[in-house]
């Protein structure tokens, strides 16, 4: 009975409940509600039953809203835990009840979407969650409303290809519930690749992580550093599961490395902090796509490491800009350079922000260590990985050095290097409890590696063949902690040399161009459509204005085209609009995020009532 109970308590709309009391409970009381239905989802992922719940037809297809599996169980316990944490830590932050609503409806769409079981809910889903990050954005205002426009221009595009990929694969196979092949192939998956590579931020159209994540309340850019990111890169494994054998694995394999190099490279060579951890969603996310590509084709360590790296990444990149925000929180300062010597000041932001940095670069005893070994592993040609995968494991050491290099500069910068004249107080117990439970788990999978083994899906302890024999995985052999201390030797010996170079330099990412060029190609072309339709409509209005009144005047039209009327009698009276009588006494003007929130809000309950 309990299971089954369970298997009805959609976490979605558990999430999207909180949200709207989140608006009306006094905030303390909202903000214990919101934490207390992430938490409901946490439990819900790690007992639910596993197969297809809730399932029924919308407009006449098939649908399964609710879908457990071992992949979507882990990335459920992930988004949960982290929703605690993020919440807590809003409180915090003094976030605002109204954009921490805004941040559990964005919430409950990004669960949403882990949990589909076909390609309709995920598309709905897909784009509830842009449409609710851009509120998550906006609701800051200043700069963050146009990067928020910038922000939807991109992920509106992406969502538009995925919709495209959607109808072609029903076309295909005749049906949106998922299949173990993925997406179809040919059409269908070149459509799906490019749309969730807008998300997952794919070289060339990843502007908008840097671009936006810096702008937003410290506690907003918590909730956008993972929510997104992480849920867009699990359904292009949906897209492109284990051994679906698609042509475009190659390429996405090699796409990951390459992200994992120029995240890596750009975020060194940042001033913002916030920038500098934006770049390393992108490199991270290289590692994960990196894995995607590789298990399309048939590794079932790559799709465990890649699945197994994202959940790491819930967990270290919110605790980095957790920390980070605390940073901010309490100097006002965001430029890396301007800081120094805070560990004295602030002990327990910096013991937060260590565990988070030994996590993302890899240090043995934290759990990016044991996910980034599984990559590694999958694509090094010697051990299990295939002869092709050659250059794509000298580019994921590279994307590791690059890491290593960017966080013992961040660090460095903020926590160690000079002596510091600010007085500034320690993060408030919130905010260090967030960090802390986002820490002790980071360390927890990092110690007890069997237990994310054992949530891994494609793992469980199993044995894996490679080129002359097979393995246990062990992510403590010594070869593997060999790679990592050279990996961090060779991180801090380049350190040392470049530190005082690298400090001068501030270079702009070249992809940026994107922005100023399609400002300027967006708004001739703009002034042209609409100059062209007022001259159009100017036209085609006077000829109406024309017409009318000669079928009304018959008589002196046909002395005005003989020309026997003056030309003050031929003119078309121009009238006047009326003022419609008093103005009306009630006003319904809000802002555009309230509105578009309430939009939101009533479209996803009448949705919700035709599913069910």
């Amino acid at each position: 009975m309990a299971l089954d109970v369970l298997s009805m308590a959609y976490p979605p709309l558990i999430v999207f409940a909180a949200a709207l009391l989140v608006l009306v409970l006094p905030r303390i009381a909202g903000f214990a509600v919101g934490a207390a239905s992430l938490a409901a989802v946490l439990a819900v992922s790690l007992v639910a039953p596993e197969g297809q719940h809730l399932v029924g037809t919308f407009l006449g297809f098939e649908v399964v809203p609710f879908y457990v599996d071992d992949f979507s169980r882990m990335v459920g316990l992930g988004l949960g835990f982290l929703g605690v944490c993020s919440v807590i830590y809003a409180y915090s932050s003094e976030a605002s009840k109204t954009l921490v609503a805004f941040a559990l409806v964005y919430v409950s769409s990004s669960i949403g979407a882990a949990f589909a079981g076909d390609w309709l809910v995920l598309l709905f889903m897909w784009e509830l969650m842009a449409v609710t990050s851009t509120l998550v954005v906006w609701h800051y205002g200043g700069e963050a409303v146009r990067a928020g426009f910038r922000y939807a221009l991109f992920h509106g595009t992406g969502g538009v290809l995925v919709m495209m990929a959607v109808a072609a694969h029903y076309v295909q196979v005749g049906t949106f519930v998922y299949t173990d092949a993925g997406i179809a192939n040919g059409i269908p998956a070149l459509l799906a690749v490019l749309g969730m590579g807008v998300n997952v931020a794919f070289i060339g159209v990843h502007t908008w992580l840097p671009d936006t994540y810096p702008r937003p309340h410290i506690a907003a850019s918590v909730f956008l550093s993972v929510y997104t990111t992480k849920t867009s890169a699990f359904v292009l494994y949906r897209a492109f599961p284990v051994d679906a054998g698609s042509d475009l694995g190659i390429y996405i394999a090699y796409m990951g490395g390459l992200m994992a190099v120029y995240g890596a490279t750009f975020a060194l060579l940042q001033h913002d902090m916030r920038a500098l951890l934006s770049y390393h969603i992108q490199a991270q996310l290289g590692y994960i796509v990196a894995g995607i590509g590789m298990a399309t084709m048939g590794s079932d360590l790559a799709a465990a490491g890649a699945m197994s790296h994202l959940f790491n990444n819930v967990l270290f990149k919110s605790l980095l800009f957790m920390a980070v925000g605390v940073v901010i929180y309490r100097t006002g300062e965001e430029d890396l350079y301007k800081l120094g010597g805070l560990w004295r000041e602030m002990p327990l932001t910096a013991i937060g922000f260590g565990f988070g940095a030994l996590s993302i670069t890899a240090i043995p005893g934290f759990n990016g260590y044991v996910s980034k070994g599984m990559l590694f592993d999958a694509a090094d040609p010697h051990y299990y990985g295939q002869p092709e995968y050659q250059a794509l494991y000298w580019l994921l050491w590279l994307g590791a050095i690059g890491t290593l290099l960017s966080f013992i500069k961040l660090g460095y910068y903020v926590f160690f290097h000079g002596e510091t004249d600010l007085e500034v107080a320690d993060a408030k117990p919130g905010q260090t409890v967030a960090m802390l439970g986002l820490g002790g788990a980071c360390l927890l999978f990092g110690v007890w590696w069997q237990g994310l083994a054992d949530l891994a899906p494609t793992i469980h302890g199993l044995e894996f063949e490679y080129y002359g024999g097979h393995s246990h995985l062990h992510p403590y052999s010594p070869g593997h902690l060999q790679t990592a201390g050279i990996l961090t030797g060779v991180a801090a010996v380049t350190f040392v040399v470049v530190r005082k170079p690298l400090s001068k330099l501030d270079l702009g990412d070249p992809a940026m161009f994107v922005y100023p060029a399609t400002y300027a190609v967006s708004r001739w072309t703009m002034l042209g459509v609409t100059g062209t339709y007022a001259a159009v409509d100017r036209t085609v209005v006077g000829a109406v204005k024309r017409c009318y009144w000669i079928g009304n005047n018959p008589v002196l039209a046909v002395d005005a085209a003989a020309g026997r009327l003056p030309d003050w009698l031929i003119a078309v009276d121009e009238r006047q609009p009326t003022d419609g009588g008093r103005p009306s006494t009630i006003h319904l003007r809000t802002g555009i995020g309230t509105t578009v929130l309430l939009l939101t809000l009533v479209l996803t309950v009448v949705l919700w009532l035709l599913v069910v």
